[in-house]
């Protein structure tokens, strides 16, 4: 009820409603923590293993929305101007974070695992805030607004990559110096997952679709896609990757081509409701218990730092590909502010890595590393809320 609340707040404000969503549950969590003892009920049923699957529930559904959102077939028709913009907006933030991680996180066991995860969590663009912000503009069907969201849906794929990656060496525990010895065994099981993965979503998922199509119950669709979701997570945490990998890239292969769209336009109707009415919630609350401001309040040029890499890097590394590819000095400001919009993508990257005690190393963890994870939450919130009010001050000239 609460985080409804906020969404249908955000919305009004011109925010995506995630935003309010979002904010609500991280906050919800972290008030709970912080005042545990005067619901210690409460606070004891959060702390359960039932509250805590629910928690990785919302997680999983969560990248399943996310993929279901995505239409792999758009990216055939991605400009190479669009492309152009998304490697650039990728490379350039993952670099630069991983350029600061290096810089000053403690050494360590974990320290280039910490500082590609800095990387890919400063890197990726919500696909779903880049659209709300060009649909409340009126520009969504601009040259600039099909730029950014192109180049947004191929940042996604490319940050899909750069999270397997991770979540190999984090899975197989080769979390030290990256060697060519304990890299190429998690980019065989990266290149392998994938090679199964997608024949089998582009040729099998339609077969399957059109097989469905007749029969009379409506609810078999939901199952299906849900089963197909479940097989590719089991397939992903099999190869030491993580389930959110196997659940947005299943979601990516349910679309209009391999359903009817009223079945499809059903099935996200239902999947929304469930994520963002039940399932999300628990797990903005779930990170909110892990928030903790005195760790911020210790190194808070870090954060400040992180914040405002985060948007430059995507200026530099989104904008300036842009004016190369043609677009106009306004125009490509206008592209590297657009690709800088964050969301739940972030935090789910965040909370693995938290759940993988990522942020526990080296023992005892620096100041830096203790502070991290909410360091993360704040730039994702910032940058989120940031983005639109910047954009309509550009727009507006």
């Amino acid at each position: 009820m609460v985080t409804h609340t906020f969404g249908e707040l955000a919305e009004r404000a011109k925010l995506p409603a995630l935003v309010g969503e979002l904010v609500a549950g991280i906050f919800l969590g972290y008030l709970l923590q912080r005042f545990q003892g005067l619901a210690p009920s409460v606070w004891f049923a959060a702390n359960s293993d039932i509250f805590a699957g629910l928690a990785d529930l919302g997680m999983f559904f969560l990248m399943l929305l996310v993929g279901i959102r995505m239409e792999p077939l758009d990216f055939a028709r991605s400009s190479r101007s669009a492309v152009l913009i998304a490697v650039g907006g990728m490379f350039v933030p993952t670099c630069m974070g991983f350029a600061l991680g290096q810089l000053v996180l403690p050494e360590s066991d974990y320290k280039n695992a910490q500082a590609l995860f800095l990387g890919v969590a400063v890197a990726i663009t919500a696909v779903p805030v880049a659209v709300r912000i060009f649909m409340d503009l009126g520009g969504l069907d601009s040259r600039v607004g099909k730029a950014v969201i192109a180049a947004a849906l191929w940042d996604d794929v490319l940050s899909l990559l750069l999270l397997a990656l991770l979540l190999g060496a984090i899975g197989s525990q080769a979390t030290g110096s990256f060697s060519l010895d304990n890299l190429l065994p998690i980019i065989g099981k990266v290149l392998l997952f994938f090679a199964i993965t997608i024949p089998v979503g582009l040729y099998v998922f339609p077969l399957i679709g059109k097989s469905f199509r007749h029969l009379s119950f409506p609810e078999v669709d939901f199952s299906m896609l849900l089963i197909g979701a479940s097989a590719y997570a089991v397939f992903a945490e099999f190869m030491d990757l993580h389930l959110i990998i196997g659940a947005f890239l299943a979601g990516m292969f349910f679309h209009p081509k391999v359903v009817e769209r009223g079945i499809y336009d059903r099935v996200e109707q239902q999947m929304s409701g469930l994520t963002r009415g039940f399932l999300a919630p628990i797990f903005f609350v779930s990170l909110g218990f892990h928030l903790d401001f005195s760790s911020v309040a210790a190194v808070p040029g870090f954060v400040v730092v992180l914040t405002g890499l985060a948007l430059a890097s995507k200026l530099v590394g989104a904008g300036i590909p842009a004016y190369w590819a043609g677009f106009s000095k306004r125009e490509s400001l206008l592209v590297g502010v657009g690709m800088s919009g964050r969301g739940a993508v972030e935090l789910i990257i965040a909370g693995v890595a938290l759940e993988a005690g990522l942020f526990l190393q080296p023992e005892p963890p620096g100041v830096i590393v203790q502070s991290l994870f909410s360091a993360i939450v704040i730039m994702a919130i910032v940058t989120t809320v940031a983005t639109p009010i910047i954009l309509r001050l550009l727009w507006g000239r």
